[in-house]
């Protein structure tokens, strides 16, 4: 087993990020717009005249506002006037100012709709912007521009005659694809025997790894409300790939990343509970499992899947740090796995909408002679804590906006194709020491 070596992540330097990026918040928009374009750049974003268009709508939202709190002061100022003329018996001045007040109270109600109006629009545009990339994100569009920062592990040699994990499966009796179909549909597997069993082993094995280094087990609900699923970025940017339920506007977990979060949505906390460390098992729900041919084959790609989630929120100066610790603990739990692994820092092509910056793990598939996508870490900087109202009191009493990290910690269904094909002998499967209690067995026969 290689000794684990800590990614040492330097914080992006002060630039455009020494304000704070709030969803884009507006101050960022207008204070630097062409910086804003840039960084969306980055990220290959296809509308940056959203920019643009969006510090328009503002501009129209307060010149509407203006009118309307000009017309409110003129109503309270004369609705005073009219106190003052009543007490010295002017009645008729009194009169005439009344039907003022009710000519500019009648004038805001249209005002107040219009305004109403533009503030939804500039929200609609707002939310379709995605984070900004952190200066360290490489510029590259596609994956093959991503950067690998490290290789670990020793892949193995496997002997001949030696298969892929969906002719092991079938050979082992544990996973079966044409079941899982016929219950549900392609992309669904049904694990049975010593295959449930194993990944009700890996699951407990990563949970107890992730409560021994400080986190808090959760298990929450499956399903959430739009709130949770706006709050953590999926909406409105992934809506085509989530399970949704119309009757009751509830929508699958894509992972437990989005209600482990949301936990703390609209909360003030103390500086002294930073970091929250959390984490969760749950199954996962993706509709976008739907292509064909080799790459998705098997367990490489389902419409659900298991996994276990790390989240973190920190203090904005240690986000930084905090993902640089997330690394280095995934990295170990794979070591533990004794997996070939391949760190990824994604070029800002290939970064998700809410991410700042994220680092991909890829275990080796020997019998499919490729890498295989197990697990993201993620650092968000404010992007989800604003939109969720995550906030606390720093020792100055003034109220800032955590940081929101995550991390697969780890995905099940590419973690057991690789420990079932890198580990084939004829005389069964042989499993890491890591998990041989877990398992019952340090074989899978």
């Amino acid at each position: 087993m290689l000794e684990l070596c800590t990614l040492q992540l330097v914080p992006s330097p002060l630039s455009l990020r020494q304000i704070d990026n709030k969803m884009l918040q507006l101050q960022v928009l207008r204070q630097n717009p062409q910086a804003v374009k840039e960084r969306l750049g980055v990220k290959h974003f296809a509308e940056p005249q959203l920019v643009d268009e969006i510090i328009v709508l503002d501009d129209q939202r307060k010149k509407i506002q203006l009118e309307f709190d000009n017309n409110q002061a003129k109503v309270n100022s004369l609705s005073k006037e009219i106190g003052g003329l009543m007490a010295k018996g002017h009645k008729d001045e009194a009169e005439a100012k009344k039907k003022e007040v009710a000519a500019l109270k009648s004038s805001l109600q249209p005002i107040s709709e219009k305004l109403a109006v533009v503030e939804k629009q500039l929200h609609d545009e707002l939310v379709k912007l995605p984070n900004l990339p952190s200066d360290q994100v490489p510029v590259g569009k596609t994956p093959a521009e991503n950067v690998e920062i490290k290789e670990g592990g020793k892949k193995p040699s496997l002997s001949p005659g030696a298969v892929p994990h969906w002719d092991l499966v079938k050979k082992y009796d544990i996973v079966d694809f044409e079941t899982g179909a016929k219950i549900t549909g392609s992309g669904f597997a049904l694990f049975k025997g010593n295959g449930a069993r194993l990944q009700r082993g890996l699951i407990q094995y990563f949970l107890d790894y992730n409560t021994a280094a400080g986190y808090t087990e959760y298990h929450p609900p499956f399903m959430v409300n739009e709130a949770s699923a706006y709050g953590t970025g999926q909406l409105p940017d992934k809506e085509g790939q989530m399970y949704y339920m119309p009757e009751d506007k509830f929508y699958m977990i894509p992972t437990s990343e989005v209600p482990v979060t949301n936990i703390y949505r609209d909360e003030i906390l103390k500086e002294e509970q930073l970091p929250i460390k959390m984490t969760a098992y749950s199954p996962c729900f993706r509709r976008e499992a739907g292509s064909f041919g080799k790459d998705v084959r098997g367990l490489n790609r389902v419409h659900q899947f298991e996994k276990v989630e790390i989240v973190q929120l920190v203090h904005p100066g240690r986000s930084y740090e905090v993902l640089d610790e997330m690394v280095g603990h995934i990295e170990k739990l794979l070591n533990s796995l004794e997996l070939p692994y391949r760190i990824l820092r994604l070029c800002g092509g290939d970064m998700g909408f809410a991410s700042a910056i994220t680092y991909d793990f890829e275990v080796y598939s020997a019998a499919q002679e490729k890498w295989l996508e197990v697990s993201s870490v993620t650092n968000f900087e404010t992007f989800q804590s604003n939109r969720m109202k995550i906030r606390y009191k720093d020792t100055g009493g003034k109220t800032q906006l955590v940081h929101t990290l995550n991390g697969s910690s780890l995905a099940l269904p590419r973690i057991i194709a690789c420990l079932l094909e890198n580990n084939q002998t004829p005389d069964g499967i042989k499993l890491p020491k890591s998990i041989h209690s877990y398992f019952g067995a340090a074989t899978l026969q």
